[in-house]
């Protein structure tokens, strides 16, 4: 259910994304291009179907993918940054958002906001940087199902190992995509090594 992105450029990136010294305007850059990455491989087996088009030269015969929307999840307020590049790269997506916001004392998720487009019979990223606990991630996905969505899959820049397990436990069917997983949660339930607070990091806050 877990797979990691593994590339040099990605293990590039990631390095510039934990640099305390990384501006904002380099890492929404950075994080974007990340998110592009991601969003490729988790969506490495979209079904597609033969076409024959015509070159200047000659016809040749290609695949192209067979439409099946996709809806993107993102968890507010930092999973808005990992939105775009799917927008940039597939042909039909519409946009659902979910708010969740962490109290920094028990690290419990509460719901805000959310506003989903239609998700039956749609393929379906839940998007969110950081799966540190989990609960986040785990409360959106129910919300997404709740809502007729089925078998999300969950998009993350980096992840503990906590933030997995918790997805496993809640949703065994739901595939976790991470640019990296970290060692694992400190005491305030932040990411090690990590990258700190990614919303105030993307947002210069």
């Amino acid at each position: 259910m877990l797979r990691v992105l593994e590339h040099p450029l990605a293990s590039h990136i990631i390095t510039h994304l934990r640099d305390r010294t990384t501006k904002p305007a380099t890492f929404r850059a950075l994080a974007s291009q990340l998110t592009l990455m991601l969003a490729i491989d988790a969506t490495r087996d979209l079904a597609t179907e033969e076409k024959t088009v015509e070159t200047p030269l000659e016809s040749t015969s290609g695949r192209v993918l067979i439409h099946q929307p996709i809806v993107v999840v993102a968890i507010l307020r930092s999973g808005v940054s990992m939105v775009q590049p799917f927008l940039d790269v597939f042909p039909d997506v519409s946009v659902g958002y979910v708010g969740l916001e962490r109290d920094h004392v028990t690290a419990v998720a509460r719901s805000y906001y959310c506003k989903l487009p239609p998700l039956e019979g749609r393929r379906i990223f839940v998007v969110d940087p950081m799966l540190a606990t989990g609960g986040s991630a785990a409360q959106a996905i129910t919300v997404v199902k709740q809502n007729g969505g089925s078998a999300p899959r969950l998009v993350c820049i980096i992840a503990a190992p906590e933030g997995v397990a918790e997805i496993a436990r809640n949703h065994p069917d739901v595939s976790v995509h991470v640019g990296v997983l970290d060692r694992a949660l400190n005491a305030r339930k932040y990411i090690l090594p990590g990258l700190g607070d990614f919303g105030d990091r993307l947002y210069g806050t």
